[in-house]
């Protein structure tokens, strides 16, 4: 009793003296030190202890001494104890300083410029041209990725540059509307508008006044096309800006030698033939001579002046400059020593392009094909069912998870989710890796299905800041072989991520669909058990409630095998006989309801 005495006394001090008692965590290190520091003491002015207890007592606890081996083996014990809660605490402040650092680096945004990292791409181009339009599907590495529609009764507009009037000024949003000879008149934001910025739209602009401008975004839903003042002439190694004075190099050409090089020469030919005007250097320009810049340069030129002519001459509204059309965009824009076949089913459309390219790029006429084969194109390289998958919202991942793509005017929600993937490591693994695929096939979905404007991906929750960052890397370089404009704001806590990509036309979803007239594009409508409970309240309404009689109800097939099964309730409910016809010809919600 005596030995336990003076133990539990001893414990006590050391707890009062700042011992590992009550305050043991708020400081670990500081804690520990102070742990050695009295067993130190300890070793010296406790005459209970032996010389040997006190070196080995690194825990700041005394040795049991109920037990014969209580300077041995508990010992020992202690000290494996203390260091594996060390361990823990030193991986615990590890981990928060890798989170700090990662939360650190979530707060940088993202773009897609620069795609200089990139591994080379094998890219594939397959046209199919028929009586109402024109599709082009480019594939990269054996996969489908972009696929690109013109029709005749739709025709595209972007880039196109018109001379138009300013039909309304409005300060209050600072915009204005330009008829450029369309049904809606084009919008102009005062961003948009050349002269003084700072000086307000009715200003600069005024009801009347003819204005050049050119189409930056094609009419979407209800809105009109968008324009522009800063009009601007794409070539396929420059893009010549008449309103700016400045030479700008693409941030995909990597190589500073290279970028010096043209940024030498297009200053050269600037100051000879454009009087200073700016000029953008595309990435297709990376290696090209003097003399096939100089050759685009005085192209460009000659094709501004007959612009400027035009807008001199002709009244308003009229069209100055129209875009090419969609195969001969291909052409110049995508046609590189990466692009291994360009294969066109036309025959005068595939004499159009090698005509075309023979003008710029001689070398690479060899690379357009005929295709003319009996089984037509898309259908022999298998991009119809891809093409009619473009419909589904559901889209499977290699490892069994999916995701969800719900479009809205507004914005697009993408939401991932794990399925029946459960992994072989622990819960947060599983998530990453799901997260990481998920992250992959976004990428390439929003290219294949042309979506635009703001869309948030809602990723499954990680808890650690260091998968987030992996998530979001993953995702940021999938989006690199994207040539439409990408802005990706950072990660959150809850596994969102927003960006904004470029929209110049309508999604392909849109395009190839219209509302649904059933559910009125809401996609969904009233199920059975809601149109039984209101047909029969219209039943009560139309007899008052009176009983006797019979009542005939025609209905959508599938509703009529619901409304059976329930027969006997609704004839209790509307105290009638009722006698339920299937009509093929009906919608699911529609139906009519016959007094016999």
């Amino acid at each position: 009793m005596n030995g336990e005495s003076r133990e539990g006394g001893r414990r006590r001090r050391r707890r009062r003296r700042g011992g590992r008692g009550g305050d043991r965590g708020q400081n670990p290190g500081q804690d520990r030190q102070q742990g050695q520091d009295r067993n130190r003491g300890q070793a010296n002015s406790d005459p209970h202890q032996s010389p040997s207890q006190g070196n080995g007592g690194e825990s700041g606890r005394t040795p049991d001494r109920r037990s014969p081996q209580g300077n041995g083996r508990y010992q020992g014990q202690e000290r494996r104890d203390q260091g594996r809660r060390d361990d823990h605490r030193g991986r615990g402040r590890s981990e928060r300083r890798d989170d700090r650092r990662d939360d650190r680096g979530r707060s940088q945004e993202r773009t897609n410029a620069n795609r200089g990292s990139r591994a080379p791409i094998k890219r594939e181009v397959l046209a199919n041209t028929s009586f109402e339009e024109t599709r082009i599907a480019i594939i990269e590495n054996g996969r489908l990725s972009e696929l690109h529609w013109e029709r005749k009764s739709s025709q595209n507009i972007v880039g196109n540059i018109y001379k138009g009037t300013v039909e309304n000024v409005l300060p209050g949003i600072s915009s204005a509307f330009v008829s450029i000879g369309f049904e809606k008149n084009a919008y102009l934001y005062i961003s948009d508008v050349l002269g003084d910025k700072n000086a307000p739209i009715d200003q600069t602009l005024k009801k009347g006044q003819t204005v050049m401008v050119q189409v930056a975004k094609e009419a979407i839903s209800t809105k009109g096309p968008k324009v522009t003042m800063d009009v601007s002439l794409p070539g396929r190694y420059l893009v010549f800006t008449p309103y700016q004075e400045y030479v700008g190099i693409s941030k995909h050409i990597a190589e500073p030698e290279e970028r010096q090089r043209l940024e030498r020469v297009v200053d050269k030919l600037v100051k000879e033939y454009l009087g200073g005007k700016g000029v953008v250097v595309r990435t297709e320009a990376e290696g090209a001579t003097e003399e096939e810049l100089e050759r685009e340069v005085k192209y460009l030129q000659n094709l501004w002046q007959q612009v400027q002519k035009k807008f001199a001459e002709q009244p308003a509204p009229a069209i100055l400059h129209q875009d090419l059309g969609l195969a001969l965009q291909i052409a110049r824009d995508i046609l590189s020593d990466q692009v291994y076949v360009y294969m066109l089913d036309s025959k005068q459309t595939q004499k159009e392009v090698v005509d075309f390219v023979e003008g710029f790029a001689p070398e690479l006429k060899d690379r357009i094909k005929l295709y003319e084969a009996k089984t037509p194109i898309f259908k022999a390289f298998n991009l119809e069912k891809q093409i009619e998958s473009i419909r589904e919202t559901k889209v499977a991942l290699p490892n069994g998870g999916s995701i969800v793509i719900q479009e809205a005017e507004s914005l697009c929600a993408i939401d991932v989710n794990t399925g029946r993937f459960t992994g072989s490591k622990s819960q947060e693994e599983t998530v990453t890796q799901t997260n990481i695929e998920a992250a992959m096939l976004v990428a390439q979905q929003i290219r294949l299905r042309n979506i635009g404007g703001i869309i948030v991906v809602d990723f499954i929750d990680m808890r650690k800041a260091s998968n987030r960052a992996k998530v979001m890397e993953a995702f940021a370089d999938a989006c690199k072989a994207d040539r439409a404009k990408i802005r990706i704001l950072p990660i959150t806590r809850l596994g969102l991520i927003e960006l904004t990509r470029e929209r110049k036309r309508m999604s392909t979803a849109s395009l190839l669909t219209a509302e649904c007239p059933q559910c009125r594009a809401s996609g969904r409508v009233l199920s059975a058990e809601t149109l039984r409970i209101k047909i029969q309240r219209e039943i009560f309404e139309m007899t008052g409630g009176r009983p006797g009689g019979s009542i005939r109800v025609n209905l959508h097939p599938t509703v009529a095998e619901s409304f059976r099964s329930q027969q006997t309730v609704i004839e209790k409910n509307v105290q009638r006989a009722v006698r339920i016809q299937a009509d093929a010809n009906l919608m699911w919600e529609d139906y009519h309801i016959v007094l016999e």
